[in-house]
């Protein structure tokens, strides 16, 4: 036991330490600060036929232990998505491998690390939403069990739930890194959809958040004397527009015994699990994941040097022109990843020329460009990954020539992708669409290489990009950078200047590095 507690505290001060962890609490925190909106705010996170609750300690504690749960869920996974190959990465996992520690032990000690970093940001978002309510509360007294009741049944349930199952993800589709996050991304669109369904069976819920929602629902239904079946549940960001919001008390309510067991039944089989998943572990023995060249196979050819005609070897010739570089970097973004998934992105690039211009636009395009997290989030970092930085930065002019033909190329990769869009918009005369496109690629793009410049890595930006592509989806104006919801001068002019922005950090951050390394 001591082994295990020791290997658990090693493995979660070692990524509690990491960059993408500390910026990820930030981030979680700062976004669990609009969960509650502020009174004059023009949004809303949970409402019911236009009605949200009185600022009374129940409805900071359900609406921020709802909102969390299902925030956590989505971008939790994406953070703790990697803790075994971080082992194979380190080479720590060889040492593990020697070692008499069974894989189930492994792989639970894995669970408990990642439940741990959840229950990081869970305090974080826990004490985020007390403040709010000293903040915001109409005149309420304060109510701790409000608070910790939802978390302790719905929050911290889902965390632990989502632990696993990031490690089940990881061992089955730990070798398709992107196949694993799109996956993942579906399965989490299928857990949320669940939760605004009319069914009202709990114990089969996930998250956990399904019997919260329905009672806020029946006490608006109770203030408003209307049917359960004329109400409709908003979750998320969801702006007022020009309505008013009205008010009702949320009470709280009693979890009952059911759902008490479910949560514990749920937790229970996630965590047996782990001695099934374990079966499927390769224990870091991924040689056979990897082809080599047998030696015995292979001919070894004699070169005769004395018969090298030196004179007719092509003379070196040098250029410095960027063309050649934009060639090599286009091609490195075409090969990445697995080219199975060039079948995916066939298969969107026909559905763009296929469905009306407005849907492809607004929902297409986001996905497509989605799928290719895993190109761009290495533009500017795979020079760390690989440990070819040195060898890049005496390149000559590495700003001016490799720097921009990296973000180049990406931007063109994006835009090559959305030709037909591109094109049924041209023929529309759609000009301001087709600007506001080619910019949110340069948009992305530069983003990705801001962040990836900053971290030295790309899980914070696949991150990111997956909240970005998620709030497209559900019509979030706020992430709107690719002009999918916004037709104003004053939007393409910020997102022009946004993109210069972005422009003259990427460049300087890489500037310093090279004077620096």
């Amino acid at each position: 036991m001591n082994s295990l507690l020791t290997i658990i505290k090693s493995d979660y001060i070692q990524r509690t330490r990491n960059y993408n962890f500390v910026v990820t609490l930030f981030v979680s925190v700062a976004i669990a600060y609009t969960f509650v909106p502020e009174p004059n705010a023009n949004y809303s996170t949970i409402s019911v036929n236009g009605y949200v609750g009185f600022y009374n300690a129940s409805w900071f504690g359900y609406v921020t232990a709802i909102m969390s749960t299902i925030f956590l869920s989505l971008i939790g996974f994406y953070l703790i998505n990697s803790s075994i190959q971080k082992d194979i990465d380190t080479k720590l996992g060889l040492i593990i491998a020697s070692t008499p520690l069974r894989n189930s032990k492994y792989l639970f000690t894995k669970v408990i690390s990642n439940f741990l970093i959840l229950l990081t940001i869970v305090l974080a978002i826990f004490c985020m939403s007390i403040l709010l309510f000293f903040m915001y509360n109409d005149g309420y007294t304060f109510e701790f069990s409000e608070f910790l009741v939802p978390y302790l049944s719905i929050t911290l349930p889902a965390m632990l739930i989502i632990s696993v199952i990031a490690i089940i993800f990881e061992i089955i589709l730990g070798r398709y890194t992107t196949l694993m996050n799109i996956t993942f991304f579906f399965f989490f669109a299928f857990l949320v959809g669940s939760q605004i369904t009319s069914q009202r069976e709990f114990t089969l819920d996930v998250l956990g958040s399904k019997i919260a929602i329905r009672e806020i629902e029946n006490q608006v239904q109770v203030h408003t004397n209307n049917s359960i079946d004329n109400l409709e549940i908003n979750i998320g960001f969801t702006s007022k527009g020009n309505r008013t919001f009205k008010k009702f008390e949320f009470n709280g309510m009693s979890f009952p015994l059911s759902f008490i067991y479910s949560r514990f039944l749920w937790m229970g089989i996630s965590l047996l699990s782990i001695p099934l998943i374990s079966l499927l572990f390769h224990r870091f023995d991924i040689k056979n994941h990897i082809k080599l060249p047998n030696p015995l196979t292979r001919k070894l050819q004699k070169v005769e040097y004395n018969k090298i005609d030196l004179k007719s070897l092509k003379n070196l010739t040098s250029t410095i022109t960027i063309l050649p570089l934009l060639k090599t970097e286009f091609m490195l973004l075409i090969r990445a990843g697995n080219m199975w998934l060039w079948l995916l992105n066939g298969i969107g690039f026909l559905i763009l020329g296929i469905v009306p211009t407005t849907i492809g636009h607004r929902f297409v395009l986001p996905i497509l460009w989605f799928l290719q997290v895993h190109r761009i989030s290495r533009v500017t970092v795979k020079e760390f990954i690989n440990n070819t930085y040195y060898f890049s930065f005496t390149s000559n002019k590495p700003l001016l020539r490799l720097l921009s033909s990296q973000v180049l190329s990406a931007t063109a990769l994006l835009i090559l992708l959305t030709t037909p869009l591109l094109v049924k918009l041209s023929i529309s005369g759609s000009m301001y669409q087709i600007i506001t496109i080619l910019v949110g690629a340069l948009f992305i793009v530069l983003l990705s290489s801001v962040i990836g410049l900053l971290t030295k890595g790309k899980k914070f930006f696949e991150i990111l990009f997956f909240m970005i592509t998620y709030a497209n989806i559900n019509a979030i104006s706020l992430t709107d950078y690719f002009g999918g919801l916004s037709s104003s001068n004053v939007y393409l002019f910020k997102l022009i200047t946004s993109c210069i922005v972005l422009a003259f950090v990427t460049f300087s951050v890489r500037n310093f590095q090279l004077k620096t390394s």
